[in-house]
């Protein structure tokens, strides 16, 4: 299967640098080597507080939003053009504390967008998953759409 030209550990230490990730408080924990998941950290500082002294949902929103794309796009490789097309966040309780968001790639979604892609025709998968307290408490969940085409062969 064909990867970027980076490794996940690289992307991992370079997101980490990345001046909206640092400055609002996400770091990136894990990337799976195989592109398979990610665990991402929101720690609540001034900088992100909002007016109630919970977390700003913009950053909440922003630490999920990159990943489903980037693990995607690793993990199908350079034949597929992916991108974000819609995303969603639902806020369900307040976030006071450090929160926490997880995203699991299963081979049977990788397969499913292989197999709506064959034919040329584009996928528009929907990817879900919760942004959660340390304690397990839902604080948010969000929904991010991809657009995935295999690229046409010259």
């Amino acid at each position: 299967m064909a990867r970027r030209s980076h490794s996940a550990q690289t992307l991992r230490r370079g997101i980490n640098l990345w001046p909206p990730f640092l400055f609002a408080g996400v770091r990136v924990l894990h990337i799976a080597d195989d592109w398979s998941g990610a665990r991402v950290r929101l720690r609540m500082h001034r900088f992100n507080r909002n007016y109630v002294g919970t977390h700003f949902g913009g950053s909440l929103f922003a630490m999920a939003d990159p990943f489903w794309m980037l693990l995607v796009m690793n993990s199908l490789g350079r034949d597929y053009i992916v991108w974000d097309k819609k995303g969603e966040i639902d806020f369900v309780s307040p976030g006071r504390g450090d929160v926490f968001a997880e995203f699991k790639l299963t081979e049977d979604r990788l397969e499913e967008i292989r197999q709506a892609t064959a034919d040329g025709s584009k996928a528009l998968p929907w990817f879900e998953n919760d942004v959660v307290a340390a304690d397990g408490t839902v604080v948010a969940r969000v929904r991010k759409q991809l657009y995935v085409r295999r690229k046409e062969r010259a």
